[in-house]
């Protein structure tokens, strides 16, 4: 990771979709609401505080591990386009 997570910042969570698939696992934009120490942390090992921001409404989650792909559960930068 090239860039240090701070509070306020927009990540992508990746929602877990449903178990029996109708929906799928797909980002969600989501602000950093928490950062640990990040100068004491393993940047590769980063849980954040996030607000989640869906269609429906909004959930707040804590201890999100981080991920370079996109995997559901986990917190990843957006892609540069």
């Amino acid at each position: 990771m090239d860039v240090k997570p701070t509070i306020g910042r927009i990540v992508h969570y990746q929602a877990y979709g449903t178990p029996g698939g109708e929906y799928k696992a797909q980002p969600r934009a989501a602000i950093v609401t928490d950062v640990p120490d990040v100068n004491h942390v393993d940047p590769s090992d980063v849980h954040l505080s996030l607000c989640v921001l869906n269609p429906t409404g909004m959930f707040f989650n804590v201890r999100v591990p981080h991920s370079a792909e996109p995997k559901p559960g986990h917190w990843n930068w957006p892609p540069r386009t």
